[in-house]
């Protein structure tokens, strides 16, 4: 068997798209599992839809994925160029290869170049007019410098049948194909024909894409026939759903949530919690396991594994996993990722950070949700006394009362003040009274802090805040007791 090679080929149209990204991950996965070669290449055909620093965006999102790439524009394997105007060059000569043995033709139609390029198949219209055109008359035109494009011809008495790795045998009349532009007039090959050239010269053994591009693909293979070269295995891909608010299904847009891997991490989930989770979008292992290094994904992954169904894009499946991800990182790997997401520098609490980061690290689910977690601690929110009010630990707003004056007491005596200290002070005092550790511990936090749920408990919040701080929020919530 040859070594199996497969490509990624995104467009420099934008932001990559969890769709995009998935592809590239099934890409690198069968190259890797099968000790092959995970190929990179820029198809910027369309240049009206090109945009600017878009291939920088493609090197960050696969380098932050980690899947690193075997050949592409700035590994030469032998095969480049890796970005599709600059091969600009060859395809004209394998374009006038299937004019010469009629598989194409000259098209001299005005407008015929304004066509979509969308790789999505419609029913064909009436026959282009120009097929029929006697080929010394066309030559003649192009030779006399007549804008023209070259168009596949297709044999539409025919049916189409190939075999996808996921999706089985499929069968395509070909009436329904139109004959498609393969060559514009600026010379520049429609996406539908780059492809196959260039996969073809690049060896690719397996196409892994879209099921969008199924009904698509007879057009590919009445190219490879034409050529005579062998046609590589296709590995279609399930459409990644969203659900909406009503609990309606459909194809993932930007009215689900974020579908950009960029914005996914600009939100605060992990690269890899979201590729772990991307992975598992259309493949099953096959087993009840869900957390995969990239590593190990590489070593399980078959495509055998694929599903037809489409998969529905879960944010709260995504949300656990992205938890799981923070609690395994190192606490000072934790530190470092998540301050930025804090939005602390320059404050008070920036000399406290480690401390926070510690109280947050097991209780982060996002890394966006840090700065409304450690508010109460830069400006403490206005509460109501009715939330001194906690029936397990039997704290309310009269024992509190009494309590927290006492308690304030104890407090403000402590000579080293620390997170130790201070909970023996809460903890000593309802042994002394005979009452549950939970009422001081909670009459206290809230006290201190405003909010029925905070990381950590009334000691280590304490000791962020400071004795002082932390005191005048005692004596505030005193006077809301009075009041």
């Amino acid at each position: 068997m040859s070594e199996v090679r497969t490509r990624f080929a995104p467009s420099p149209t934008g932001f990559m798209h969890v769709g995009n990204l998935r592809t590239a991950l099934y890409a690198w996965l069968l190259a890797r599992s099968e000790g092959g070669k995970f190929i990179l290449r820029i198809e910027d055909t369309d240049q009206a839809r090109y945009v600017e620093n878009a291939v920088d965006v493609i090197y960050a999102t696969l380098k932050s994925a980690g899947l690193e790439h075997d050949e592409g524009p700035d590994k030469d394997g032998g095969y480049g160029p890796y970005i599709q105007s600059e091969r600009k060059g060859l395809y004209r000569e394998y374009a006038e290869k299937l004019v010469k043995n009629g598989h194409a033709y000259y098209c001299f139609c005005e407008k015929c170049d304004d066509e979509s390029d969308t790789g999505e198949i419609h029913e064909a219209s009436a026959l282009c007019p120009c097929a029929a055109m006697d080929a010394a008359e066309a030559a003649a035109k192009v030779a006399s410098g007549v804008p023209h494009v070259i168009r596949q011809r297709i044999d539409r008495s025919k049916i189409s049948t190939f075999t996808d790795a996921v999706f089985g045998e499929i069968q395509i009349e070909n009436k329904v194909l139109d004959d498609q532009i393969l060559l514009k007039q600026d010379n520049m090959p429609t996406y539908n024909f780059a492809n196959v050239v260039d996969d073809h010269l690049m060896n690719i053994t397996h196409v892994v894409r879209g099921s969008e591009y199924l009904s698509s693909t007879p057009k590919y293979n009445l190219l490879y026939e034409a050529f005579g070269w062998e046609i590589p295995t296709y590995v279609h891909l399930p459409l990644i759903m969203g659900r909406d608010a009503e609990g309606n299904v459909s194809k993932l847009s930007k009215r689900h949530g974020s579908v950009s891997f960029e914005n996914l991490v600009a939100e605060g989930y992990l690269p890899e919690a979201i590729v772990n989770y991307i992975a598992l979008l259309g493949w099953s292992p096959k087993s009840d396991r869900e957390i995969f290094t990239l590593a190990e994904l590489g070593e399980v992954f078959k495509i055998s594994g694929l599903n037809k169904s489409p998969a529905v894009f879960d944010y709260d499946k995504l949300r656990w996993m992205n938890s799981e991800y923070i609690k395994v990182l190192a606490p000072e790997k934790f530190a470092e990722i998540a301050k930025p997401f804090a939005k602390i520098t320059g404050t008070a609490l920036e000399s406290k950070w480690e401390m926070i980061a510690a109280l947050l690290h097991g209780r982060t689910e996002i890394l966006t949700e840090i700065p409304e977690k450690i508010a109460f601690l830069i400006e403490q929110p206005e509460y109501d006394v009715e939330l001194f009010n906690h029936k397990k630990s039997k704290s309310d707003p009269e024992n509190t009362g009494t309590d927290l004056p006492q308690l304030r007491d104890k407090l403000a005596a402590l000579e080293v003040w620390n997170a130790e200290n201070i909970s023996g002070v809460l903890s000593g005092f309802a042994a002394e009274k005979e009452i549950k550790a939970g009422r001081p511990m909670w009459q206290v936090r809230i006290a201190v802090s405003g909010c029925a749920v905070t990381p950590g408990g009334p000691g280590e919040i304490m000791e962020i805040l400071g004795k002082e701080e932390s005191l005048a929020r005692i004596d505030k919530a005193l006077k809301k007791l009075q009041a």
